[in-house]
């Protein structure tokens, strides 16, 4: 590929990044959903169609998961201090204010790209999901380019199609779901030609000890309150990254108990790490086993 090619590829791939951040950053006051955080109960917001479809698909997560997964989660994540505050354990009557303010049908959609709040005090966070989006533009422009072979990969999200240069298949390792070290767990290889994604949501690098109680991160939006199963990670595998994002997070909400049932009701593969006594365990669902052109070692 020419030099100007691969150079204006690149710029298509950074224009994409620029408007996810511009869209779906809780980090930025002047993003799309921040507008729509501060928006009045009342008010009607054009989003966009980004927006208005992910927060669709969304909505069948949080059905299919019994309401665990649910992205108006963010007052309570935020009452934890897990987006980046002090982090503290609220109290009882903090998380019961913050009660009617909560879930996704409380998201209304308009006519359009718009959608309205029915609960004044309501936030969404796309974070859970909007990763898994950002990999498929970027794949999209690499597809768009004529790239026929690729691993597309962001903060451990993936997707690939083909394989490595010199015909090799695309090799991708979950990581160990242990907080003291970095270490590979299994090594997933990808001798298939139709493009995978690969998401991993763990609960290892992210959570409260709080005189030696530990809390998750991952809250389950029925009881807001972290999870308390022994469930440490779960990786999804799935031809669509949106899909596979969001059902890496609702899985580790379920925890592999309950999980495992879901997923294999919406063939969903999907592979479950426990942690009991120190000692790591693992339960998988069947469509991860009947997943063509992977081997998991």
């Amino acid at each position: 590929m020419p030099r100007f090619q691969i150079e204006a590829m690149r710029q298509d791939v950074f224009a994409e990044l620029a408007q996810v951040d511009e869209l779906m950053s809780n980090y930025r006051s002047d993003s799309v959903i921040e507008r729509f955080n501060r928006a009045g109960a009342s008010e009607v917001l054009e989003v966009g169609p980004e927006i208005v479809n992910l927060i669709a698909k969304a909505r069948e997560v949080t059905k299919a998961s019994r309401g665990c997964y649910d992205l108006t989660i963010k007052p309570i994540f935020d009452l934890w201090g897990f987006s980046g505050q002090q982090l503290s354990v609220p109290s009882e009557t903090e998380l019961r204010n913050q009660l009617k303010n909560l879930g996704i049908k409380h998201v209304v959609a308009r006519a359009g790209n718009a959608l309205a709040k029915s609960a004044p005090g309501l936030q969404v966070d796309l974070s859970s999901i909007a990763q898994g989006y950002t990999v498929k533009k970027v794949a999209d422009v690499l597809e768009s380019a004529g790239i026929e072979h690729y691993l597309v990969e962001l903060g451990g999200e993936l997707k690939t199609q083909g394989y490595k240069p010199g015909g090799d298949p695309w090799r991708v390792a979950i990581e160990r779901p242990t907080p003291e070290e970095r270490s590979i767990h299994k090594v997933i290889t990808i001798r298939s030609d139709a493009p995978l994604s690969v998401m991993t949501s763990g609960t290892n690098r992210h959570y409260l000890d709080d005189q030696g109680q530990c809390y998750s991160h991952v809250l389950d939006a029925r009881t807001d309150w972290p999870v308390s199963h022994s469930t440490v990670s779960v990786t999804v595998i799935d031809q669509d990254p949106i899909r596979a994002d969001a059902w890496s997070t609702a899985l580790l909400c379920l925890g592999a108990r309950e999980g495992t049932a879901v997923a294999d009701q919406h063939d969903i593969a999907a592979l479950f790490i426990e942690e009991k006594n120190n000692q790591l365990s693992e339960t998988s669902t069947e469509a991860w086993h009947a997943i063509e052109g992977i081997a998991v070692d």
